[in-house]
């Protein structure tokens, strides 16, 4: 009787463990696959509710066209949840976090997806030592991202959906221009499309029309206001400075020039962050100095253009400088103001050595491509989001745009009215091989990454 009991535990504790030990063997399997990769590095793990999180490195070419000639190691994290199931593929446009975090974008939760999150080349610590800047194109980046997606095809079988919020919408989109066979649809977020960079009225004309008269006319007050209160003002700004040790004599070169770009940036940043709501908050001309200053500073924010808070972001500026463009406004509002006309543009926030020379071709090339040729895009903008002025117009194949009204520079497939929600939902899930009626699992376990930076493109 002791003896069978015994076998009886046995037989029990057997079925118990069995799960234990082939959940174990998954989790080996994945890790081993990852390893497996050549050039792919596991740099660190973790593993939150449902999921598991890697910090990984892919060495990749400095020069594509010519990959003998050195490497460099391009960050990025996995997201796992399932070998089977779709993978998203995030392109933020710019760095990912000093030290990245676990979080979905909005097209992995609607598909229960994985989720490949890439630091775009140039972004420290994702950058050639020596830099040649002109390795930093559409295409280079394009290629990078084409090789990491076919190394994780052989981990991960299901459908892939490109993703990215402001620049990153746009770094999705060159990426399906020179790879298209690379993933089954894009989600494009707030994505600029510069296509031609002397032509810029369309941003002109949106300020002309967002919003509601009043609103529009106390926000170019507090421009007149700043620029006629300089004199004041600027040295508020140069003290700031230097309790906080900012310089300027990389970039813009003086506090003063500083100081107007900032200005001139106030209403732009005021509708790419804000809504029709803040109109209430914006100062009168009677403001006192100090505050129209802390105001500006709360909109657009006195450290930016200074030359810490701009080196970050020396990538970016070089692209636009050389090849994404930039937006040109006329600010006929502050004729007579302004010492510095040729200021806004997107050379003045870079150091003498990276300035360039503009190249359209290459957005003339996407534009015309995207219009005719692409086929499964979907594009979000938002109704009061200056970057929508000049947007991507999709082609017709089996292709989407979509505005979300009242919306900023954070619009998104949920702001959009209920049914073109639905639709594009819809859409996304058919793409990605997810039925209609498939039930999703909570959206609590992970935070939601609205993959825009906190300044942004700008």
């Amino acid at each position: 009787m002791r003896r069978r009991l015994l076998t009886v535990l046995v037989s029990v504790l057997a079925l118990l463990s069995a799960p234990t030990v082939a959940t174990a063997a998954a989790l080996d399997d994945l890790l081993t696959r990852l390893q497996a990769i050549p050039g792919l590095t596991v740099v660190s793990e973790t593993q939150p509710t449902g999921y598991r999180f890697f910090v990984l490195t892919y060495r990749q070419p400095a020069d594509h066209r010519h990959p003998g000639a050195g490497t460099y190691e391009q960050r990025l994290t996995l997201l796992h949840r399932d070998t089977d199931a779709p993978v998203v593929l995030s392109t933020s446009g710019y760095g990912l976090p000093a030290t990245p975090r676990a979080s979905r974008t909005e097209p992995t939760v609607l598909l229960d997806a994985n989720q490949v999150s890439v630091e775009h080349r140039f972004f420290t610590p994702s950058r050639p030592r020596p830099a040649d800047w002109s390795d930093l194109t559409i295409w280079q980046e394009a290629t990078d991202e084409h090789r990491i997606v076919q190394a994780l095809k052989a981990v991960y079988s299901g459908k892939w959906i490109q993703t990215g919020g402001s620049k990153g919408g746009m770094t999705s989109v060159y990426h399906r221009r020179f790879y298209p066979a690379d993933v089954d649809g894009v989600v494009a977020y707030v994505a600029p499309n510069d296509s031609l960079n002397d032509l810029d009225g369309a941003y002109d004309r949106f300020f002309t029309t967002v919003g509601d008269a009043a609103c529009r006319s106390a926000l170019d007050g507090v421009q007149k206001e700043a620029l006629k209160r300089r004199d004041r003002l600027v040295p508020r700004l140069e003290a700031d400075a230097a309790a906080n040790g900012w310089t300027f004599g990389r970039t813009l070169g003086t506090a003063d020039r500083a100081y107007e770009m900032t200005v001139l940036d106030t209403v732009w940043a005021f509708w790419q962050y804000r809504s029709a709501a803040d109109c209430a908050d914006v100062p009168a001309a009677t403001a006192t100095d100090a505050e129209l200053y802390a105001w500006i500073d709360e909109v657009a924010s006195w450290s930016f253009y200074t030359d810490q808070g701009l080196e970050p972001y020396w990538p970016y500026y070089y692209q636009a400088a050389n090849q994404l463009g930039w937006p040109s406004l006329r600010f006929d509002q502050l004729r007579g103001l302004r010492r510095y006309p040729g200021l806004y543009t997107a050379n003045s926030s870079l150091p003498a050595e990276l300035r360039s020379r503009h190249n359209p071709l290459p957005m003339i090339d996407v534009d015309l491509w995207v219009r005719t040729l692409s086929q499964r895009m979907l594009f979000v903008y938002g109704e009061n989001d200056p970057w929508g002025a000049e947007r991507f117009r999709p082609s017709r194949r089996d292709s989407y745009l979509y505005v979300a009204p009242g919306a900023n520079h954070g619009a998104n497939i949920s702001r959009l009215a209920p049914a073109d929600a639905a639709e594009a939902t819809a859409t996304l899930r058919r793409w990605a091989g997810v039925p209609a009626t498939t039930t999703l699992r909570g959206t609590a376990d992970l935070p939601f990454d609205d993959m825009l930076e906190n300044r942004g493109i700008r």
